[in-house]
């Protein structure tokens, strides 16, 4: 059977009937779009004992049933639950082929909507498990996937040990920024699939960064108390092949293992370790303590099977932390907003330096929740302040600077070039346009060029020169980061 194609306008939200569809609890961003009805399409439902309106009554509930998780679903064309989703919405969609309208326009138009309606479904949940942003999380998910398979898992696995390193915390640190930046569009399905995936890595993270090493005690202890000391090394043992047991269930490389058999064996530690008599001897508490502490530590990352499926979790929109974010985000704008307005008219007084660093100790005691999107949203906030103060700091210096009659020429070049550095700082910080606009390319090629007019500065081996150009470099760089961060278009 030949689908019917749908504009992006024609997506689910008006049942068989013209009332609103809200079987998939419209989604503010990202859910389908609403469908015009035509007037002719606006009148009273045909008579609802009739045999096909009954039948589409029928394909309407089960429609509503599918909605949420349609509009939720976030994974790939591969999935199981894809495939058990698609196939459910064609058997609806051939159903309503086969209702037999027997000519009549009322019958018709019902039967239209119907079609519109799981047609509607279907381009959704397709088009979120192909969107290029789905396949590119997939993508940074697999090489995260590699990377703790070859340097964590298959070692262990081989009876080796796992390369726990700088490298490989770099690097994950690196995918976790990777899949942060990657955009959404405020789609629901996408944000879920995102935070799902960074919600993985980051335990990974924390489970690697968290280990403690095997430790021995060497104390002239009794018998019976070496002997404890002896069965909490047995267990550290096991903790560290729990430990990669559950980064391979995290990365999704354990077909075998899951969530609920690895917690019964590290609560099972627990209780071993709890049957000990380590009574009297604070060291040997101590060590038991430490233990016990990072069996709990990966028993709290077993909690991740659900994680997701709560909507709060990853629409950040509605996140307490975000909206204090967003808040201060605000006060900024209207602090940047007076400092240009001043330096338009050469006043140099308002300088809300105090108010500034107040808001960056603020952003400071914002609770991230170690979520990942939650920290790049704070650490782009600190950035917009710090653009600020730099420039108030710039302009301030350049307003007092008393150059003497013996400066050295090329100290003064290096000079010239933060006064236009200025300049251009001010066009930055009012900028409010997109990549692909001319001021955008206007501003850059201007930045790059004073680039090059410092490294074109020959210090002549003057030191005051040569740490004042690397310092004008710097602030240089800073500028054109900031001009790239205001313009990528990132979202939470």
């Amino acid at each position: 059977m030949r689908r019917r194609k749908l504009s992006r306008t024609q997506r689910p939200e008006t049942s068989l009937f013209g009332k609103p569809f809200d079987g998939g609890k419209r989604m503010d961003h990202g859910g389908p779009q609403q469908q015009q009805q035509h007037p002719m399409e606006q009148q009273q439902p045909y008579n609802p004992q009739h045999p096909a309106m009954m039948r589409l009554y029928e394909v309407q509930k089960e429609v509503a049933s599918l909605g949420p998780q349609v509009c939720t679903f976030s994974g790939m064309q591969n999935d199981r639950d894809y495939k058990r989703l698609e196939r459910e919405l064609t058997r609806l969609l051939l159903e309503v082929d086969q209702v037999d309208t027997e000519g009549k326009p009322e019958l018709q138009g019902a039967r239209k909507r119907a079609a519109q309606e799981v047609e509607g479904l279907l381009r959704y949940l397709e088009e979120n498990a192909t969107h290029p942003s789905r396949l590119a999380i997939e993508e940074l998910s697999n090489q995260a996937r590699q990377l703790v398979d070859e340097r964590v898992v298959a070692p262990q696995r081989g009876g080796g040990v796992a390369e726990i390193n700088d490298e490989l915390v770099d690097a994950l640190q690196e995918l976790v920024l990777k899949l942060t930046q990657v955009k959404t569009e405020g789609r629901v399905p996408l944000r879920k699939a995102r935070y799902r995936a960074l919600t993985r890595l980051c335990a990974v993270q924390d489970v690697i960064e968290g280990r403690t090493q095997q430790q021995t005690l060497s104390l002239p202890l009794s018998g019976d108390t070496h002997e404890a000391v002896h069965c909490i090394n047995q267990v550290m043992v096991k903790v560290s092949v729990a430990r990669s047991q559950l980064v391979a269930l995290l990365m999704g490389l354990s077909g075998r293992d899951s969530c609920a058999h690895l917690s019964r064996i590290l609560t099972e530690m627990q209780v071993e370790l709890d049957a000990l008599d380590v009574s009297g001897n604070a060291a040997i508490r101590n060590y038991r303590k430490q233990v016990v502490e990072e069996i709990n530590g990966l028993l709290k990352h077993l909690d991740l099977e659900g994680e997701g499926d709560d909507t709060r979790r990853y629409d950040l929109a509605q996140n307490n932390s975000i909206r204090e974010i967003e808040a201060v985000r605000a006060h900024v704008s209207h602090l940047r907003e007076g400092v240009l307005r001043h330096c338009v008219m050469g006043d140099l007084s308002f300088r809300p330096k105090a108010e500034l660093q107040s808001l960056l100790t603020h952003l400071d005691q914002v609770d991230t929740a170690k979520n990942p999107c939650i920290r790049e949203a704070r650490r782009r906030a600190v950035v917009e302040v710090q653009a600020i103060i730099t420039f108030l700091d710039l302009r301030e210096a350049l307003a007092r600077r008393q150059p003497g009659p013996f400066e050295h020429p090329s100290h003064r070049a290096v000079w010239l070039v933060l006064g236009s550095l200025s300049d251009l700082q001010a066009q930055v910080l009012g900028f409010d346009g997109k990549r692909a606009d001319k001021n955008y390319m206007i501003l850059e090629e201007l930045l790059t060029k004073q680039l090059l007019t410092l490294d074109a500065v020959d210090p002549q081996g003057d030191e005051t020169t040569k740490v004042a150009r690397k310092q004008a470099v710097k602030f240089a760089q800073n500028i054109l980061n900031y001009l790239d961060m205001k313009t990528d278009e990132w979202e939470y």
